[in-house]
């Protein structure tokens, strides 16, 4: 593509250099730069593409964009615009032809619920006969294909890429985790929504965002941005959780497309009524405006209700069959770390979860009060360089709603271990039944060994993960493969 028609998509910019070089990629990383690639300059938090752009011209970039005026070879066409990250998402769609024009589009948003839910509409759709295309904390997916992924939402132009992809090999319906994060970033910007997700909101990237408010008004940038036009040959959708108070702005913002609500406690359009939990399930009524079934589950608590109404209700927003959403759910074995039983046919149980944030911890371990014959025991830790509120609340919430509670290590990064635990035991008493274990290798040696028949112990935290991230080193670390190697130990 010529460079004056990439340049067609933006709104304005000022051209220094001047030339029409074709253009054969856009790249945000001077590494991976190649003849023809147009370079466009991005601040992060901890680079600048500025600082590359020599890098970029010696190893072949065609054309350079930034924010400000650079001192370059005259034969290299430069642009400045005001906001690169902006440019970057404009360019990287009209580029690769608006793939998300060609695609059903679904976003799920939420602090909670985002990867399991994803995965539950990607098998109701595949279920229909759809060829997918699934993004998110896990990995992206590709039919079958999986890719593997940094952020939970990627950058703009990698998306775009993927999207493209997606589309030149007859994906017909794509699923997507939003993270706020991303919203705020704007790394969504271009991707045309079909529909949108909202699974709840709870404390989590304070960090990042400072204040509740700020956290949940950047969550509904989603449901703002379905747009203000009424389309009826490709409608568009809001599906809202209406146990969730913040909906009821969501709603507001939500302006040209159809909502749809679903909850338990709740008048909803999608409903789970008479709902009974146990160790190796879930069932309950689903009540929709198109019937009402019974489903029987291997997902286990209220927290997985409310993944499979979210599921159900996209589904059925997009007239599938409720017999389909029926049959994928019951046969579903659940989602990698999420709720996941460890099985090395001991006489207790182990559950790794990923719950990381306030809610979802409650959420699991009131979730195991409730089939529990014996103790519950839960290990759990607070991430480095992240929240710092959430640690006594998380603490004081695990040794609340178990026996005894293992504060331990969970990706400190660059942060002293042991002030993180520190800062985790303010939020408790003296007498509260805890202890402190800083490996997280030895804090689940010491839970299997104490446990006994009937017993439950929830290593919450990491959920899929494999690995540690201690300082600047990553390494191998599997909660669900560690457990394993414990409860061998303990047998021999």
């Amino acid at each position: 593509m010529e460079l004056q028609t990439l340049l067609s998509s933006l709104s304005y910019y000022k051209q220094v250099h001047t030339g029409n070089p074709i253009i054969s990629s856009i790249e945000m990383d001077s590494r991976n730069i190649k003849s023809g690639s147009l370079f466009i300059c991005i601040k992060g938090f901890t680079v600048d593409g500025h600082d590359f752009v020599s890098d970029a011209i010696n190893m072949g970039a065609s054309a350079i964009i930034a924010e400000h005026e650079l001192q370059i070879d005259p034969t290299i066409p430069y642009i400045i615009v005001n906001d690169t990250k902006r440019a970057l998402a404009n360019l990287a769609d009209y580029f690769y032809g608006q793939p998300t024009k060609s695609l059903k589009l679904i976003g799920v948003t939420g602090t909670n619920g985002k990867t399991t839910t994803t995965h539950i509409i990607d098998e109701i759709f595949k279920a229909n006969g759809d060829k997918t295309g699934l993004i998110g904390t896990m990995y992206m997916k590709i039919g079958e294909e999986i890719i593997n992924v940094k952020n939970t939402t990627p950058e703009s132009l990698l998306l775009q890429q993927t999207f493209k992809s997606m589309v030149d090999k007859n994906v017909k319906t794509a699923i997507m985790e939003v993270s706020s994060h991303a919203l705020d970033l704007g790394r969504v910007r271009g991707c045309d929504y079909d529909v949108a997700v909202f699974t709840n909101l709870s404390q989590d990237h304070l960090d990042y965002h400072k204040t509740m408010e700020e956290y949940a008004r950047t969550k509904g940038l989603l449901f703002s941005q379905l747009g203000n036009v009424m389309n009826y040959e490709k409608p568009k959708f809001a599906i809202l959780n209406n146990d969730d108070p913040i909906s009821a702005e969501y709603k507001k913002i939500t302006s040209g497309a159809h909502v749809l609500t679903y909850g338990i406690d709740s008048s909803s359009d999608v409903v789970a009524k008479d709902i009974n939990m146990g160790a190796q399930g879930t069932s309950f009524a689903l009540v929709t405006p198109k019937g009402e079934i019974d489903i029987s589950m291997k997902f286990i608590g209220k927290f997985s209700v409310y993944n499979v109404l979210a599921a159900a209700t996209v589904a059925i927003a997009a007239n599938i069959p409720l017999s389909i959403i029926k049959e994928t759910v019951e046969k579903m074995n659940g989602v990698a770390g999420r709720f996941e039983v460890v099985n090395a046919n001991q006489s207790y149980t182990v559950i790794v979860d990923y719950s990381h944030t306030p809610d979802s911890l409650e959420n699991a371990l009131r979730t195991v009060q409730q089939f529990c014959k014996g103790k519950v025991y839960v290990i759990i830790g607070c991430g480095g360089d992240r929240d710092k509120t959430k640690r006594p609340i998380m603490a004081n919430i695990a040794v609340k709603y178990s026996d005894e509670a293992i504060f331990t290590s969970d990706n400190p990064r660059s942060e002293d271990p042991n002030q993180i635990l520190k800062d985790m035991e303010s939020g408790v008493a003296n007498g509260d039944r805890y202890v402190i274990i800083e490996d997280r290798k030895i804090a689940i040696e010491y839970a299997i060994k104490k446990a006994q028949i009937n017993d439950v112990i929830l290593i919450a935290g990491k959920g899929h993960e494999t690995y540690q991230i201690i300082g600047k080193d990553v390494y191998d670390f599997d909660d669900r493969e560690v457990a394993k190697q414990a409860i061998k130990e303990r047998d021999k």
